[in-house]
Order: C-alpha cells, then structure tokens, then sequence
C-alpha cells in the first residue's frame, strides 16, 4: 500500500492525483491511497467506467477529508499494468481549453483525454456526444 504525507500547499491536486497511481504502477503495488476531494472522485469513477483500474473505495478520515482507496488493474499472464501512460495537459499556470470540433484522440483512439466541461468531468467520446467542449486535464491510455 503506498502512502505519502500531503503538502498542504499543493496547487495541483489532479497532478498529484496522477503521480501517485504513476508511482504506484512503477513499484507493483496493488493499492494506492490519495486524498479525497468530489473531483479526484469522478475522475477515479471514470478510470473505472472505462476498465484502468480493478476497484475503488471512497472511505472517510477522522478530518473530514477522507481518501480513496484505489486497487490497479494488471493482466493476469503478464502482470503488465492496464494503465500504460498518464499525461497531465492542462496546468494551473497553462490552462488547455479545447471547442467541440478541436477534441484530441488519444492514441488513435486507445486512450482517453478526461475534461471538465459545463455538463461535469467527462471524457472526449461523452464531449464529443454531448457537443460540448471544456478544459483538457489529463491523458490516460493502455
């Protein structure tokens, strides 16, 4: 299980979010703890709509914050992870906005881009759907 202490003056909470299961994935872990927050939820729920991680479960802390608790994905056989690459795009210095008709494919397709959009966090197949556009957070395929 891996644990780490939190900055408390952290300014990119999704970047953390990220490193944390790219650092898990590198060392086999098979659980990764990270802090809680109603955004890092929707993206850990649709990182489990679309098959990159095994299971996940929200648990509360004594202050308040709570944290989710998230067990990877690997293949049986090879025990290759089923996340290959996770790329943070947008950045709270450099924000990447992206209209309907400019959403990007992730390797041709293979991957997801995650957005927060005016209907909620969604990924660029839902945007594409919806006909809305949105902020590009992050990449993540296999």
């Amino acid at each position: 299980m891996v644990t780490l202490q939190q900055n408390l003056s952290m300014t990119d909470t999704i970047a953390d979010f990220l490193t944390r299961i790219r650092n898990a994935i590198a060392a086999r872990h098979r659980i990764v703890e990270i802090p809680a927050s109603k955004l890092k939820k929707r993206i850990t729920e649709i990182l489990y709509e679309k098959g990159y991680i095994l299971r996940y479960k929200f648990e509360d802390t004594p202050n308040g914050q709570g944290v989710i608790k998230i067990a990877l994905k690997y293949d049986q056989a090879t025990r290759e992870p089923a996340i290959k690459g996770l790329r943070r795009v947008s950045t709270p210095g450099l924000r990447r906005y992206v209209g309907v008709d400019e959403l990007p494919r992730v390797q041709n397709g293979l991957g997801i881009a995650v957005l927060s959009t005016n209907k909620g966090v969604i990924t660029d197949k839902e945007a594409r759907s919806l006909g809305v556009g949105g902020e590009v957070l992050f990449y993540v395929y296999s």
